[in-house]
């Protein structure tokens, strides 16, 4: 994620260090591996929320794969901000994939 300074997970909730933002706690809803998929709720920010989850999904297609990222938040004010988010960490993913895949 963007601006993230640091990331713990304790096997249930991912807390995450924005430096100028505060903390954010999420917890992992379920994880399938063979399904490749993973639902996670934000139940602390700095933003106000009223509701917040999110669906991560890898789906397989005759190019490789397809990230398909879905997230539900009230107030929908917030999405904007959930939404800049989410295309800087598709962004930062692909970049990963590029490296990774040069080497």
């Amino acid at each position: 994620m963007p601006g993230v300074e640091g990331c713990e997970y304790d096997g249930e909730v991912r807390s995450l260090a924005l430096p100028g933002a505060g903390a954010i706690k999420e917890r992992i809803v379920s994880r399938d591996a063979v399904a490749r998929t993973m639902v996670y709720s934000c139940f602390e920010s700095p933003t106000p929320l009223d509701f917040h989850e999110a669906r991560v999904e890898v789906v397989a297609d005759d190019n490789g794969c397809t990230l398909h990222w879905q997230t539900k938040v009230q107030p929908v004010e917030i999405e904007v901000f959930i939404r800049a988010s989410m295309e800087g960490c598709l962004v930062q993913i692909a970049q990963v994939i590029k490296e990774s895949s040069t080497g």
